[in-house]
């Protein structure tokens, strides 16, 4: 018989169970890191990892990662278990696919599923997605008017089989990329990873004495969802209405949402949202699962473990034929520039019910420009004119997210997707490419009572200036990060030549010889009354070279001088309320 002490002591254990579980899959994470070949996830850490019950039910996620990797990888498990079910599974046995309707939303994102055995008994599975630099294809861009135009399509199989390579697999691989080496190279990192998952789980069990997971499988999804609803109920319950706009591809785009609140669950309705798009921008619907519940999820229960459990309340209603549920084969390479829109837009409807845990809109999307140069750009070379080696990169940044109740937003940050910013260095150090410039945007911020985060500008050259070729994939240039109760919008994005020259905000474009290309990236709105604004805090961004003294004067109504001092008679003359 279980006394009261004894009880107490087991609920200790199974949170520190719970605990090293967490450990388990950072590790399993960094091993990745460690390993990895493309700098997208080597410097930028778009990847994800976690673990997974015999049912293809996610029990914990590794803290690094990206939301739309994790929680779309939550679902790709079961898919696994439907073609290999895991009593078939062996010792040393990898599965992999790049289905973007069976992983996480395009071909570049590549996912592996692992079995762990101990005794000779399988006792959980591990899950990773990683993004790769290249899939071949067009590249990652938004041009494809299919799927397979986007790149190699990998259905559900073995990479390896008891431990030996699949060389079937591999070869097909191989020669599909224009970075085979890479390539490959990840597909090792990703299964080295779910061992290092495999062998410190096997540990951890024999630390503990357990000859299962599902005790601690049951514990931690019964403690996620009586959390999660017990957090839901504290809201108000009612329908709440929002909706986001986007610069599309060929033409705008509207993302639309009704959030009904319920008592132990939360249902979002996308009726309305604009239709599928010819171009790839489409989002596959598990995509889009992934990022509406996290955008729900950072405000009404931040502090719950992301698991299977937490996020079952949650729960979307995608029409067909709108963009947010592409069937197959719509073309989905660049599903993140629409995607990524969402947490804002669940914030829309959250703000109308818990304003003061919501940000204002940011600049959301990645700004990720992929790169290429050599002949596949400007052909051999002929004559006098010098063409680049052969080169296919992509380099991750941000622009500024958007401001909280009570913080400014943050500058060059990425979120929702958390990715790092990639170190100039980094991509340099891989590609004849040179980056003249990059460096916070003034003015960027929306402003109010407190501002949005600033936007960044990059100018990108090659060695030697010669051409290169851009596959533009940037949104909020048309339409800016909106701000809230009061607060100014952030700064619209831009995409350009260093001589002026506008170019598309999305398609493959050749930058001339002698060029440069410019980017301005946008930044977050800001949030309430700018002329509330602490006029001490206006001056120090005056002195920071962040607002200018006009911007001072026309928005937040403070007259600063250039070096940051603040004319208080020349400000009360404004007649500004400090106290609104």
């Amino acid at each position: 018989m279980m006394t009261k002490e004894s009880g107490a002591l087991a609920g200790i254990q199974r949170q520190i169970m719970w605990n090293r579980l967490i450990a388990v899959v950072e590790e399993q994470a960094q091993t990745m890191i460690r390993t990895a070949f493309s700098t997208t996830v080597r410097e930028a850490g778009d990847l994800s990892a976690g673990i997974f019950d015999l049912q293809g039910r996610m029990l914990a996620q590794a803290v690094t990662g990206t939301p739309g990797h994790v929680n779309s990888m939550m679902e790709s498990v079961g898919h696994f278990l439907k073609k290999f079910p895991a009593e078939t599974m062996q010792p040393g046995d990898h599965y992999i696919t790049n289905d973007p309707w069976l992983g996480t939303g395009h071909l570049h994102d590549l996912t592996v599923v692992t079995p762990a055995f101990r005794n000779g008994r399988i006792v959980g599975l591990f899950a990773n997605t990683a993004h790769v630099i290249d899939v071949g294809g067009l590249g990652m861009g938004p041009e494809g008017r299919s799927v397979f135009e986007e790149g190699i399509y990998i259905p559900i199989v073995k990479c390896f089989d008891r431990g030996v390579p699949n060389e079937t697999f591999f070869d097909f691989i191989r020669w599909g990329s224009r970075l085979p080496v890479e390539l490959e190279g990840d597909v090792y990192s990703l299964c080295a990873c779910n061992d290092a998952g495999a062998k410190r789980l096997v540990q951890m069990m024999d630390e503990f004495a357990m000859d299962s997971l599902d005790p601690l499988a049951a514990f931690i999804f019964d403690s996620s969802l009586r959390a999660t609803v017990a957090e839901i109920a504290k809201l108000k319950p009612g329908t709440y209405a929002a909706e986001i706009s986007s610069d599309g591809y060929e033409e705008p785009v509207t993302l639309k949402a009704a959030m009904t609140i319920l008592d132990d669950a939360i249902e979002v309705d996308f009726a309305g949202t604009s239709g599928l798009s010819q171009r790839g921008i489409n989002v596959p619907a598990a995509y889009c699962r992934a990022y509406s519940c996290f955008g729900i999820k950072v405000v009404v229960a931040p502090e719950i473990p992301n698991n299977w459990a937490s996020l079952a309340p949650f729960r979307m209603k995608i029409p067909e034929g709108c963009i947010l549920n592409a069937p197959r084969p719509y073309p989905v390479s660049v599903r993140h520039v629409t995607g990524q829109l969402l947490p804002d837009l669940m914030m829309g409807c959250l703000h109308q019910v818990v304003p003061d845990r919501v940000t204002a809109e940011g600049s959301s999307c990645l700004w990720n420009p992929p790169l290429r140069g050599g002949s596949a750009v400007s052909g051999q070379a002929r004559g006098n004119k010098a063409v680049l080696p052969d080169f296919e990169i992509v380099t991750f940044n941000s622009g500024g997210t958007g401001a909280r109740p009570t913080l400014d937003g943050l500058d060059g940050t990425a979120f929702p997707s958390g990715v790092r910013t990639m170190p100039v260095e980094a991509t340099e150090n891989v590609a004849p490419v040179i980056f003249w410039k990059k460096e916070l945007r003034p003015d960027s911020g929306g402003a109010g009572r407190t501002r949005g985060g600033f936007g960044q500008i990059m100018e990108i050259g090659t060695k030697g200036e010669l051409e290169f070729a851009v596959n533009a994939i940037f949104d909020r240039v048309a339409h800016a990060p909106k701000g809230r109760d009061g607060g100014l919008d952030g700064g619209n994005g831009g995409v350009q030549l260093a001589s002026g020259n506008k170019l598309r905000t999305k398609g493959f474009q050749v930058i001339p010889d002698g060029e440069r290309l410019l980017l301005l990236l946008p930044g977050g709105g800001g949030m309430g009354d700018p002329a509330a604004r602490d006029p001490a805090k206006v001056a120090r961004d005056v002195r920071d070279g962040l607002v200018s003294v006009e911007n001072a004067r026309a928005l937040y109504k403070v007259v600063v001088s250039a070096d940051g001092v603040v004319d208080v008679a020349a400000t009360a003359a404004l007649g500004r309320d400090r106290n609104r």
